[in-house]
């Protein structure tokens, strides 16, 4: 047997970087880059194969400096899922708060079903220096560190502690990460000394190999029910989520929702895969769905779930669908067995392809009705679009008009993502990029930089709030240094604008959602903060444009989209007219409250939850 004498960690990033996926005939590099941050944890491990192999962008496995490593598994999500998760990033970090920060991160990818790799240092497998600088001490066992925080947000989760270990450990990881029913985070811990450890690895460990991405049909018999549950339907409706983004289904969930008269909503993951002005879109569904998508939610018989996981979101906490049926399509057994449904284990795609429904269309007034309810939610939103002030909605149709149909617009938290969910007109099923999964605050800017290293050709906007913004803008610095060109629109409303919605309703009072100063009082009402977030993304390196009305916001975003840097646009939001939600989210109220009637009405909107059993 041939061998190479090589260091775990240049055993890895060799490895790596012959790594590939393949669907439908097409190849691409499943590990396209290496995100980092260096500490003693990693720097002579990981850091010095990377270095040793050359780490540029020519290079088989490029290195990228990030300034979070929080962020930096951001950017491979947002890589990733541009990419349909066939293809993604690697995240390195030392030991201790460099692993941790990934916490969240990989939380994030693991709930939105993205494949991401973490390769976080560990303390030494052999326990000769300890304790090492940053470890946690257990006096339990000598076997955790606080990397096994990273257990429960991984969907695979391995220690090295050998040498030997490592190929079955990167072999199960690479499993992991092309396997669309079970990917997510997936997570090596990497002890320090036994990066830099030497081996003799079976030359066959390097091979180009190639991973294929399988396109699951849906059993035989299952089709069978789920055709006679859709045919005995008057009234379906159909729900289409993020699966049918990453199977490309998106034409044919269009041709079956024209050849039987069926309407579509879409979730957040599932946006865009029907045109805003399609007869068959809803548009938006749950909580933060367009008033036609749930008026006929409540009255559809049989909901067809392509796709989707029925987030409380997109169920409205289980209220919307009534006493509706349900008919689910989704590669994982455990989404598609959900409201108690047909399953139809299998890939979208190929599971729509299976339903053959012969002539059989929805009852044509279903139909009509559907599609007058969707013409006239498009003119409400040209209505609140149409607005001379700084509005959230009159700021969406600006840029909803300046993005034009190669641009994509980029969110995760806050009141923003309701407003898009139910106002942006996508123009396909890649122009509009919200993660609300997990709805993390700082997600935007690290998770448009991946959008951009994923879609060079396509211009990225970057919608991100002030509370956001706060929380994690350190990676405009990471765009500047890369040349990668990124719109970030900050819309500032001095605080979480959302949260305090949220808060009054629940009797909370508004409390802790506003950047103000103390009073003399001593409460939390006083002046707002003299910050300047513009100034603060001039000093990361951005260009800065201010905008004080519709005319001038569209001006600063033509002049940005035209800029072949990273430009910032900043501006401050007013209150004005917003669609108000037309569908309940369950958040619990207080059961002893000086609020009148508050817990009562909420006892009321429960009455209307189904166990759906």
């Amino acid at each position: 047997m041939t061998t190479i004498r090589l260091t775990v960690a240049q055993a890895l990033v060799r490895f790596l970087a012959e790594q590939w996926s393949e669907r439908d005939g097409v190849e691409q590099r499943l590990i396209e880059g290496c995100f980092g941050i260096f500490g003693h944890g990693n720097v002579a491990g990981v850091g010095q194969a990377l270095a040793e192999q050359g780490a540029g962008l020519g290079d088989p496995l490029p290195y990228y400096l990030a300034r979070n490593e929080q962020a930096m598994v951001h950017t491979a999500v947002g890589f990733a899922r541009t990419r349909n998760r066939l293809s993604t990033f690697a995240c390195t970090t030392s030991i201790g708060p460099g692993a941790t920060n990934m916490v969240t991160g990989a939380a994030l990818a693991t709930i939105n079903r993205i494949p991401v790799l973490l390769l976080p240092g560990d303390v030494f497998a052999t326990r000769a220096a300890g304790a090492v600088l940053q470890e946690l001490e257990d006096p339990r066992s000598y076997d955790v560190s606080v990397n096994d925080c990273l257990r429960p947000v991984s969907r695979f989760f391995d220690r090295v502690n050998r040498p030997e270990q490592l190929p079955s450990a990167l072999m199960a990881a690479m499993r992991v990460l092309t396997d669309p029913a079970e990917t997510g985070a997936v997570t090596l811990a990497l002890p320090q000394d036994v990066q830099a450890e030497a081996y003799d690895w079976p030359a066959e460990l390097f091979a180009r190999r190639v991973w294929h991405v399988a396109r699951p049909i849906p059993d035989a018999a299952a089709v069978e029910r789920a055709v006679e549950a859709i045919r005995r339907s008057r009234r379906p409706l159909i729900v289409a989520g993020g699966g049918v983004v990453y199977s490309e289904a998106w034409e044919e969930l269009t041709a079956f929702a024209e050849a039987h008269g069926v309407p579509v909503g879409e979730t957040q993951a599932g946006k865009g895969v029907l045109p805003y002005d399609h007869p068959c879109a809803l548009g938006a569904i749950g909580h933060t769905g367009t008033a036609a998508a749930n008026a006929v939610a409540r009255e559809a018989d049989l909901v067809i779930g392509v796709g989707t996981r029925y987030t409380d979101f997109t169920t409205a906490s289980r209220t919307l669908f009534g006493d509706a049926r349900f008919v689910n399509l989704n590669v994982t057994a455990f989404d598609a067995a959900k409201h108690a449904g047909v399953m139809l284990v299998g890939d979208a795609r190929e599971g729509l392809a299976l339903l053959d429904l012969g002539g059989w269309k929805a009852d044509p007034s279903w139909t009509s009705r559907a599609a007058e309810l969707g013409r006239a939610w498009q003119d409400t939103v040209s209505a609140l679009y149409a607005g001379d002030t700084l509005t959230q909605p009159v700021v969406l149709g600006v840029l909803n008009e300046v993005a034009g149909p190669d641009g994509v617009v980029v969110n995760a938290a806050g009141s923003m993502p309701g407003d898009l969910h139910k106002l942006w007109r996508a123009s396909d099923p890649k122009a509009y990029h919200v993660e609300y999964g997990y709805s993390c605050m700082g997600y935007e800017i690290a998770g448009g930089l991946g959008v951009k290293l994923a879609a060079p050709d396509r211009e990225v906007f970057v919608l991100v709030g002030d509370g956001s913004y706060l929380m994690m803008a350190q990676e405009i610095a990471t765009a500047v240094q890369e040349g990668v060109k990124l719109v970030v629109v900050i819309v500032d409303n001095h605080g979480f604008a959302s949260i305090g919605g949220l808060s009054e309703s629940v009797g909370a009072r508004r409390l802790g959602t506003a950047y103000r100063r103390r009073s003399p009082e001593g409460g939390l009402d006083g002046p707002f903060l003299p910050v300047d977030l513009a100034a603060n993304a001039a000093s990361l390196g951005a260009d800065v444009l201010r905008a004080s009305g519709p005319d001038s916001l569209r001006v600063a975003l033509t002049k940005a989209r035209e800029s072949g840097t990273t430009t910032v646009v900043y501006l401050e939001t007013v209150p004005g007219p917003s669609p108000e939600t037309t569908a309940w989210w369950d958040v619990p109220t207080a059961e002893v409250s000086t609020t009148p009637g508050l817990h009562e009405r909420y006892e009321r909107a429960k009455r209307a939850q189904r166990p759906y059993l």
